[in-house]
């Protein structure tokens, strides 16, 4: 389980010890997962031991009462700290520990008890602070961000004279029910008036200064995006962070399992000529799995769509409609399938993207039509008289045009050299001619064969 903190001097990734410090981690989690660290400053630095932070205001404001648990925002102040059990296996040997500040309890001295504040340590073999801080994680990424914030300059209480503080807290995996109550804003919250007014210096002030309140929304919307791009790449959904997703292809979601292309393609249409629309169903059961792709002739089109068509009622259910989706791997997968069909490709071997091999001779005495491998064999001697016939081996419901052959009986043609085979026979076959040719046999020989169709020239497979 694991936590990606975003802070005014980088990104720092902590790895969360479940099984061993429970409560902890889950009071981490939920205070991450409602944003309530966000805008927190790093209010102490000692150097080469720790740097504390996780109180949303900060010593300094008046208003501050030091942080509270997930427990006390949901149920009120009584329930703003909670004990914890220091575990004695757990020991502040390595840089990068992560724990939760604790004080003594009133009524009980040999038991501590935690908010919200936690500290991250500095230093190896730091025993100080083993049985005073409660350890819940460790930092697995962002060593250099721990130099930066151990090389600070601070005034004479551990404060850093030019603010540090986190941006963003971005939680990657949450094993947790959520406690009753809690709710996870759409989108990272803007700071307090309380927050802003504890501001020293801060670490983009020469940028911000000279930006109205548009442009530093937009700024701090680039920087959430760069974070969840981020997200994305440590969890192996992005080759890497700052991949461009296509600007044309806008993801569905939500989608009633009875939606089909068509109904989606209809909808979605008015917005413009569309390419290609997609349900991703199960390949095992064919059921929907509620999602689509649609891919769109004009990026300005699929941007009006996904302004317009967010949380439409489509066949009961309330769709979802995003752009970042297309570049994780569920649309690489899709991609990769509608490429491998605009190219006749079908993938060879379980793979999509391994194709057989294609050969094109003795095309010459051929009018019309284009080459394309077939699943189809015969067995003819190269000196086979005009008239023979021979049988095909197709595979069974393989198409030709609006028709279906199996297993095909063919004829050898003169006028070919060396040898041309025309299908003659099958059942449910179209009246177009389709003509196959074999070049380079030998006697006995069992062979693959190319097809054409001369009448409207579209590609089949035999």
């Amino acid at each position: 389980m694991s936590v990606l903190l975003e802070t005014s001097l980088g990104d720092i990734v902590i790895d969360l010890l479940v099984d061993e410090s429970p409560k902890a981690c889950e009071n981490f989690l939920k205070l991450c997962k409602v944003k309530y660290y966000n805008f927190s400053p790093v209010h102490s630095v000692q150097k080469n031991f720790t740097f504390q932070t996780g109180d949303p205001l900060g010593p300094d404001s008046p208003e501050s009462d030091g942080g509270s648990s997930i427990w006390g925002l949901l149920e009120g102040p009584v329930k703003r700290t909670f004990p914890l059990e220091l575990s004695p296996k757990l020991k502040h040997t390595e840089r990068g520990t992560v724990s939760m500040a604790t004080v003594p309890s009133s009524h009980d001295p040999d038991q501590r008890l935690a908010a919200s504040q936690f500290i991250i340590t500095l230093g190896d073999n730091l025993d100080y602070l083993d049985g005073k801080a409660a350890i819940f994680g460790k930092v697995v990424e962002g060593f250099d961000v721990l130099e930066k914030i151990n090389g600070a300059f601070i005034d004479d209480r551990g404060r850093p004279l030019k603010d540090i503080r986190i941006r963003h807290t971005v939680v990657l995996d949450d094993p947790y029910d959520d406690p009753p109550g809690l709710v996870v804003p759409a989108e990272s919250p803007l700071p307090s008036k309380a927050q802003l007014a504890t501001v020293r210096i801060a670490d983009d002030e020469d940028l911000d200064d000279n930006m109205d309140e548009e442009a530093m929304e937009k700024l701090r919307r680039e920087r959430e995006a760069r974070a969840q791009a981020l997200t994305l790449e440590m969890v192996g959904d992005l080759p890497f962070a700052e991949v461009k997703p296509p600007e044309n292809v806008l993801f569905v979601c939500k989608l009633n399992p009875v939606t089909q292309d068509e109904d989606l393609q209809l909808i979605f249409s008015r917005f413009g000529p569309i390419l290609s629309c997609e349900v991703i169903r199960d390949k095992r059961t064919g059921d929907s799995l509620q999602y689509a792709f649609i891919e769109f002739e004009n990026q300005k089109d699929c941007e009006q769509a996904y302004f317009k068509m967010q949380g439409v009622l489509i066949d009961d259910h309330r769709i979802h409609v995003d752009f970042s989706q297309s570049v994780s791997k569920l649309s690489e997968s899709w991609r990769n399938a509608t490429i491998a069909k605009r190219s006749q490709r079908g993938g060879f071997g379980g793979v999509a993207e391994l194709e057989k091999k294609r050969q094109y001779r003795a095309t010459d005495n051929l009018e019309g039509g284009r080459p394309l491998e077939s699943d189809g064999t015969v067995e003819v001697p190269k000196e086979a008289l005009i008239g023979t016939e021979k049988g095909v081996a197709a595979r069974e419901g393989t198409h030709i045009g609006t028709g279906t052959a199996v297993d095909p009986t063919v004829e050898v043609l003169p006028g070919k050299t060396p040898i041309a085979i025309e299908i003659v026979k099958g059942p449910t076959m179209t009246s177009d001619v389709i003509i196959a040719m074999m070049t380079d046999i030998e006697t006995g020989d069992v062979a693959s064969f190319r097809v054409w169709k001369e009448v409207d020239r579209r590609e089949s497979d035999v």
